[in-house]
């Protein structure tokens, strides 16, 4: 992985599964959009942003995880609203040289988001 940009890879612990399809949106700082689209099957964001295209500002980036329409997608029983519907994850990027790993292990009910090692 060359250095700079931004990964996200999510999967889904309670059935063991890439949680492909899985809509992520990505802002960058003030606000602004850097991706919109769905996880690919090995449960990747295969994005531009990947290889640090767009990562161009130190600040506060966001990804935004679109958990409840997924598992709704994927057949999953969940009331309505759901306990997660949409996922915010807020993190700062001092340092443009550095990639910055983002992986989401999630369940209908739970999360842990934190910044991995790519």
């Amino acid at each position: 992985m060359p250095a700079g940009g931004i990964s996200i890879h999510v999967f889904d612990v309670s059935r063991g599964i890439a949680a492909a399809g899985l809509r992520v949106e990505l802002r960058g700082p003030e606000g602004r959009s850097l991706a919109d689209g769905v996880v690919g099957a090995s449960g990747a964001f295969d994005h531009p942003t990947v290889r640090g295209e767009g990562v161009t500002a130190t600040g506060v980036y966001e990804a935004l995880f679109h958990v409840g329409d997924w598992y709704r997608a994927q057949g999953v029983a969940l009331p309505r609203p759901a306990f997660l519907e949409v996922v915010p994850y807020r993190f700062g990027i001092a340092d443009l040289a550095q990639h910055y790993h983002l992986p989401l292990k999630m369940t209908p009910w739970g999360f842990s988001l934190f910044r991995g090692g790519a």
